[in-house]
């Protein structure tokens, strides 16, 4: 459920993932002023809260978000809200910060990914996660209907700063994956680690952890000015430039490389070679870490989204484990995770959720599952690759320029006598070619999204070209 509400040079992004928008054309503060609105309104609905009730927000770090935050302290405030104030945080740290200050819910000032000119917000619920869909499509709907639930003079909410928030998330972590692998043992190998946090929310989480650890950090573009050293997406073409994360590991000779998105809810990894292995592999290095330290696995259940690559299935089949599929976006995997008692869930985007940390996509626990799996098998990365099976998947995006349900139904028609599941647009399994196909329209972009995954990369592009051509 998405819909753009201005120019298409400035779309706005109303969608079950937050608020997008262009800062200072879509994404100014009457903006927030009226989505923050919204999200009173569901708080007031759905999750029990009532004026006086704390709410968490954080930013994460990009220039101009301090603008966009302190305008969401003065609507949670003038709707009667105490408003703890968290600075530049990752987005999961305010879930962990809600969960701490037994908030009615929280708010991030992000635009995760996105370029530099764009901002936006998520909303948390009062567990620590985002909302569900259905709870999410009401946030939409108060939106469209501009609520609004303002106070009197005297009970205006009250403004709290809490510098320690990181510092609690880092501790979580650490308890958590003592049972993983003792921190001790990970300390001993004293990795030497390479991570580019984009100048963003990740920098503090990222150093407090990786020193905890024991690891000699090599850390990049850690500083607090907010601006984007490069396209903030994760990917290997925005890691492979001179001077980049690829570069620093090789240089420093560096264990891992690890990189973040703005926000720090995702994790890419690069190996001891400075090569990009693709942020599929960071959920899978997690469920290893996981289901191999459990005394016995068989049963548990781990969850992923329809776009996730198979391999997470295999990891999972290793250990008698069962993978739950889900539609695309956090809250589908968290909602599955928190109704089966799942052990690890994330998405092929270099998400990972534990639940025993927060119920959020979180770069910090991915980064200690990964040194921990290093750590207990004594293997470097590309060797973790190496026996872990291996496909080939292949991601696209093309502008919406029709309506993108017909799209899906001319996909789904074309692959008629193939599985297909239609929880999320449209995948198409073909059991035969160990091959599947996802099509399904973006929830934070107006593009159709298309993936692919085979066991090599030329069948994986030409079900793309296939798909294309039926969608043009």
């Amino acid at each position: 459920m998405a819909s753009t509400l201005d120019k298409q040079e400035a779309p706005l992004m109303v969608s079950i993932s937050g608020c997008r928008g262009v800062v200072g054309t879509s994404m100014t503060p009457a903006t927030v002023c009226r989505y923050v609105g919204a999200v009173v309104s569901w708080i007031m609905e759905e999750c029990a809260g009532a004026p006086g009730a704390s709410v968490a927000i954080g930013r994460d770090g990009r220039k101009g978000g301090d603008v966009l935050l302190l305008a969401a302290a003065a609507e949670l405030r003038a709707s009667g809200f105490h408003v703890i104030d968290l600075g530049v945080v990752t987005t999961p740290t305010v879930g962990v910060a809600i969960a701490e200050h037994g908030g009615a819910g929280g708010i991030v000032i992000t635009a995760s990914h996105n370029p530099a000119e764009w901002n936006g917000m998520k909303p948390i619920t009062r567990e620590g996660r985002a909302p569900t869909p259905d709870s999410a499509k009401k946030i939409v709907q108060f939106f469209t209907e501009k609520r609004a639930a303002h106070v009197g003079h005297d009970r205006l909410g009250a403004l709290e700063a809490d510098g320690a928030a990181t510092h609690t998330h880092v501790s979580r972590v650490l308890k958590a994956i003592e049972r993983v692998a003792p921190v001790e043992s990970i300390r001993s190998k004293r990795f030497r680690v390479a991570v580019d946090s984009v100048n963003a929310s990740g920098v503090a989480g990222a150093r407090l952890l990786l020193e905890a650890l024991g690891c000699e950090l090599v850390h990049l573009n850690a500083d607090d000015g907010g601006v984007f050293p490069h396209p903030p997406e994760p990917t290997r073409e925005h890691l492979s430039g001179a001077g980049g994360l690829a570069d620093a590991v090789r240089a420093q000779k560096c264990d891992v490389g690890f990189a973040q998105d703005p926000d720090a809810d995702r994790l890419a990894i690069l190996d001891e070679r400075g090569e990009y292995i693709g942020e599929e592999y960071t959920l899978v290095f997690a469920g290893e870490a996981m289901l191999g330290a459990m005394n016995d696995a068989n049963g548990a259940v781990l969850a992923a989204n329809l776009s996730t690559s198979r391999m997470i299935d295999d990891v999972a089949a290793k250990y008698g484990a069962t993978v739950l599929r889900t539609p695309v976006g956090e809250a589908h995997v968290a909602e599955a995770l928190a109704q089966y008692s799942g052990v690890i869930g994330g998405e092929g985007n270099g998400g990972v959720i534990w639940p025993e940390v927060v119920m959020i996509r979180d770069s910090l626990g991915a980064m200690a599952l990964t040194l921990a799996l290093m750590a207990r098998t004594g293997k470097s990365i590309s060797q973790l690759v190496s026996a872990t099976p291996a496909y080939a998947i292949v991601k696209r995006k093309a502008e919406l320029s029709g309506d993108a349900a017909k799209a899906v139904e001319a996909v789904a028609a074309h692959w008629s006598m193939a599985r297909i599941d239609r929880q999320d647009g449209v995948r198409v399994d073909l059991h035969e070619q160990r091959a599947w196909l996802h099509v399904r329209s973006s929830n934070t972009e107006p593009v159709i999204r298309l993936i692919a995954e085979s066991p090599d990369e030329a069948s994986a592009n030409k079900l793309l070209d296939e798909a294309a051509s039926i969608i043009q």
